[in-house]
């Protein structure tokens, strides 16, 4: 089940999960008492009127039921806090799993799947197991535990009464188990899509942001953007609309409680109007609000519970990923040479974006890639880098397949510069270091001084020691760029 796999994240914190379920259940046992003492008031205040003096014991029954809301309320904050431990681990250690595996993929991953969609689906996803664990599955079991006690008192007192509060409640559960059913969970499945689709556009029309505001250009001018948030919004209006009426219905059958008791207080007191009836009609009326409330839990933690379902499938999917096999017998490549033979590749059932490319690149020798936009310049480059495997040909460093050499291996002999560089919020000498951390200060300065660099440093407050992005201290798209190529030049490859 969901529950027991999100229990699979917490590790020696499960038994916090389940102490908080134990803890929420006795609280809301615990929370029912001040109504008996509240009912003994009754009697009491009943059997003395107008005589209030002779009632001895209101203050006693007065303050027990106070102690008891009290107790509740302690035990009830002993089970969030089990709750929230366990809860904030199982979350951590789904988005450490996460983004470990993140690590095996390989780099053109993520440009496939979509950044926004990514940063959605790890922080979102985990976020959305955190709130069920914390709040709902807690709740969820008071909520259990509260009509086992209710029953109890609400026969033990008057069953017909007991029957007549019940009625409501049956029906207003039958309506929400059609809301929350198998349709519902489709249609919350369609509402996570929609959300995602609309975060990844979001991501990339902040990231062209910049060229919108260059050329006047409007956020209709991202089409795809536009048709996110139409599609989102269409969905959400057509999807309230759905869930209207059964609300409605739901809402009335859950607080229909009073009127059937005082339709029934009306009926039987024409033939039996005594001071027990009356005590016993005041108490219903006192707590049936608790059934309101305890359906409403039931509710939101059913409507939760197919969230973090949907939360664990869209995980599910990020972790279904495979990385790019491993070679049994890695291989080392025996020089700077690179090679292409035959190499065909397409990213989709489309068009392909390489055919039969064939080429060979001498160690020492310089290329440049030219051609139009789309011709499969940064293409060509990632499969050198082993961003994606080729699906005919092959790609071969220092005279080695880069399937057959490890990735490790490959990564400390094939460097490279993005078109969108990003630097750390760290020190100038701790970003270019990067490339290769055990290298000495004047390592680092001969990379900066070999990539001309040297007029970023003389201009930085605390030169190669000032951090970027703090104080105000940032850099344009080209320094950064420069300060990345730094970089590549200290790792050497």
């Amino acid at each position: 089940s969901n529950l027991s796999r999100l229990l699979g994240y917490a590790g020696r914190h499960r038994y916090l999960t389940i102490a908080s379920w134990v803890l929420s259940a006795i609280s809301a046992l615990v929370a029912l008492l001040p109504f008996v003492y509240i009912w003994k008031i009754l009697q009491e205040v009943l059997a003395y009127a107008p005589n209030f003096g002779a009632a001895q014991n209101l203050a006693h029954n007065g303050w027990m039921a106070v102690l008891f809301a009290a107790l509740a309320l302690l035990i009830y904050v002993g089970a969030l806090m089990c709750s929230h431990l366990s809860a904030f681990r199982i979350a951590a250690n789904i988005r450490i799993a996460a983004m470990r595996h993140i690590l095996t993929l390989p780099l053109g991953f993520l440009d496939a799947f979509g950044s926004g969609k990514m940063r959605k689906i790890i922080n979102e996803s985990s976020a959305a197991t955190e709130t069920y664990l914390a709040h709902q599955l807690p709740d969820k079991a008071a909520a259990i535990a509260t009509p086992c006690g209710l029953i109890v008192l609400l026969f033990l007192f008057d069953w017909r009464l007991g029957l007549l509060s019940l009625a409501p409640v049956i029906l207003a559960f039958l309506i929400m188990m059609a809301m929350t059913g198998p349709s519902m969970q489709k249609r919350m499945k369609e509402y996570q899509n929609a959300l995602d689709s609309m975060s990844n556009e979001a991501v990339e029309y902040i990231r062209g942001i910049s060229v919108v505001k260059t050329f006047g250009q409007t956020v209709f001018s991202f089409k795809r953007f536009r048709k996110a948030i139409t599609n989102y919004e269409k969905w959400v209006v057509a999807y309230t609309k759905e869930l209207r009426m059964p609300m409605l219905f739901y809402t009335a059958a859950i607080n229909s409680v009073f009127a059937l008791l005082i339709a029934a207080g009306l009926y039987f007191s024409q033939t039996e109007y005594n001071s027990a009836f009356l005590l016993n009609l005041l108490f219903y009326i006192i707590i049936t609000p608790v059934i309101s409330i305890t359906l409403t839990r039931i509710m939101y933690a059913s409507e939760n519970g197919m969230i973090v379902a949907d939360a664990l499938e869209r995980i599910d999917s990020v972790m279904a990923m495979e990385p790019l096999p491993e070679p049994v017998q890695p291989q080392h490549p025996q020089d700077a040479s690179v090679e292409l033979q035959h190499v065909s590749f397409r990213y989709d059932e489309s068009k392909e974006a390489l055919h039969d490319v064939s080429l060979r690149i001498e160690p020492g020798q310089t290329v440049a890639l030219v051609g139009p936009s789309g011709g499969g310049k940064t293409t060509l480059a990632s499969l050198i880098s082993r961003f994606f495997d080729v699906q005919q040909g092959s790609v071969r460093v220092g005279g080695v397949d880069v399937r057959d050499i490890a990735k490790e291996e490959l990564m400390h002999t094939v460097s490279f510069v993005f078109q969108n560089n990003r630097l750390l919020k760290r020190s100038i000498l701790e970003n270019v270091r990067l490339g290769r951390p055990e290298a000495s200060r004047e390592e680092v300065l001969q990379a900066l001084e070999a990539a001309q660099c040297m007029d970023i440093i003389q201009k930085l407050p605390k030169g190669l020691d000032t951090v970027v992005g703090a104080k105000g201290v940032y850099l344009s798209g080209g320094e950064q760029q420069r300060i990345a190529i730094a970089r590549v030049m200290l790792k050497n490859t």
